[in-house]
């Protein structure tokens, strides 16, 4: 499609509602409007548009000889460069019927315009200088989100915050790749840099930046596609009936038989301007049931993957079944970098004295049968890994977790057990200046971007020449560029663009 066509597209969402905006990109975008549009009965002179004003008039087909009234609307007129697009651009906001939606847009390509293509005003926006590609991306982002915290990350980066960073980013490798162009330019003369502390510090300070970046993506894919969180425990202990008061409907069939839950079940749920990613989980067993046996292993792959885990126990079993099925939990959670709520679930049945003993009985617990314990604790949950990342060993980190109690048919307790996740959420304070990689291509780029500084940082070290140091810095300025759209290929853009709304 060629670049010069005058499109047009409803820009509103699909369907009847009050209003409908009908947009236009294009040198033809003022003619075209102006020989379907009367304003006090009266067509319009293109000399007698004012840019950036609304006209209110009617829409009507000129083709016919009583040219019947199509719509009363009001027309925008946003003249190049100062428009989303960068071109002449015209928006009608016309009444929400579809009939009356489609019978401009057919007004309009009689006429000469053509239907954009998905994304296609944006993509127009990238190419006339209006946004990088990384704040064009910022605009199907904005569109998408669904909870505060993601709204401000896209409107930072529509804003420019990312691009500023990768600007800030991209001055350092130019510096680093002056200083190697440098040295090349007197290779002949066979001289060397004997000191490289500068390109040491500026190498430094590159990897620091593009690591803080990289970093972020965790934390800004969970805020863009939900924290998850794991609700796990054994059968029958209220998970299901968890899910469903958190979600407030009855999302998990809940039932006394045991296994009911065979596979994951999950669902959003924002707290606070935060999305969450509850996940109900197989209850845990012992089964030779082929199924459910598959949805148990399924149960610890979903518990590696959770941000948050709440490990749910059965507050009417003996205290040893409840001490086995939570040490069997924490088995599978790395308490180093997952945040644990550990809650015994149908307090409003337990037993009172079981409540009041639980926490002091289950350390008794511990301290008998602990060795027996450590031997079936596998993996990142050793004793030497514990110890040699945070001074304590297993016994002593499992000590300073405590029990809460829940019913999880209370609100009440359903409310608090919300605050809690969120006051567990580790994110950082979402404002104005919060800068997160939220886009899996731009985490890709700036990994690759990674290595290649790595690979400069291993040849400085290994005494290799310049030039192909500075062949690794060239790779590392592509694909930082490649986030902003400095270099692209049509693929790539067609395959970003093609994600996009058709009327953005």
């Amino acid at each position: 499609m060629s670049k010069y066509d005058t499109i047009c597209a409803v820009s509103t969402a699909q369907g009847t509602g009050a209003i409908a905006v009908i947009r236009l990109s294009g040198k033809e975008s003022f003619p075209t409007v102006l020989h379907i549009f009367k304003r006090k009965g009266e067509l319009m002179d293109i000399k007698d548009v004012e840019p950036y004003k609304a006209y209110y008039g009617e829409i009507f087909d000129p083709l016919p000889d009583d040219k019947p009234l199509i719509d009363e609307v009001l027309v925008t007129f946003f003249k190049a460069p100062h428009s989303y697009t960068g071109e002449d651009s015209v928006e009608i906001s016309c009444h929400g019927s579809e009939y009356v939606q489609q019978k401009v847009l057919e007004l309009l390509v009689v006429r000469g315009c053509r239907l954009a293509e998905p994304g296609e005003f944006s993509k127009r926006a990238y190419i006339n200088g209006k946004l990088d590609l990384a704040q064009a991306e910022a605009v199907a982002d904005l569109i998408a989100s669904q909870n505060a915290a993601e709204h401000q990350i896209a409107v930072n980066q529509l804003k420019g915050g990312f691009s500023g960073e990768l600007q800030e980013l991209r001055s350092q490798l130019v510096d680093l790749t002056s200083l190697m162009e440098l040295e090349l330019d007197f290779s002949e003369e066979d001289v060397e840099f004997a000191d490289r502390s500068k390109l040491y510090e500026l190498l430094d300070k590159a990897l620091k930046h593009i690591g803080k970046l990289t970093d972020s993506f965790h934390m800004g894919n969970a805020i863009k596609n939900g924290i998850p969180v794991a609700i796990v425990g054994e059968t029958n202990t209220g998970k299901s009936t968890l899910l469903n008061a958190i979600l407030g409907e009855d999302r998990a069939i809940v039932s006394d038989i045991e296994g009911t839950t065979r596979d994951t079940i999950e669902e959003t749920f924002t707290i606070d301007g935060l999305t969450y990613r509850f996940i109900d989980t197989a209850g845990i067993r012992q089964t030779s049931e082929t199924i459910e046996k598959i949805g148990i292993e399924r149960t610890f792959k979903k518990i590696s993957e959770a941000d948050i885990v709440i490990a749910l126990l059965d507050g009417t079993k003996p205290l040893k079944q409840i001490f086995k099925a939570w040490s069997n939990i924490v088995s599978h959670v790395n308490v180093l970098t997952q945040e644990l709520l550990v809650y015994v679930n149908k307090r409003d049945v337990m037993d009172a004295g079981t409540m009041f003993s639980l926490n002091d009985d289950y350390l008794n617990y511990m301290k008998s049968d602990y060795e027996k314990n450590i031997e079936k604790h596998g993996g990142y949950m050793t004793d030497e890994y514990c110890y040699s990342i945070t001074g304590m060993d297993l016994y002593d980190i499992l000590s300073i977790l405590t029990f809460s109690y829940i019913s999880a048919k209370n609100p009440e307790d359903v409310d608090d057990l919300k605050s809690n996740i969120r006051r567990k959420t580790n994110t950082p304070k979402i404002d104005g200046n919060t800068v997160l990689v939220t886009n899996i291509r731009h985490f890709e780029a700036l990994t690759h971007a990674k290595e290649s500084l790595e690979a400069v940082r291993k040849g400085m070290d290994d005494k290799l020449s310049a030039d192909l140091l500075a062949e690794d810095l060239r790779q590392a300025l592509y694909h930082i560029g490649s986030i902003t759209g400095e270099v692209t290929s049509r693929d790539v853009l067609n395959n970003i663009f093609g994600r996009f709304c058709i009327g953005k």
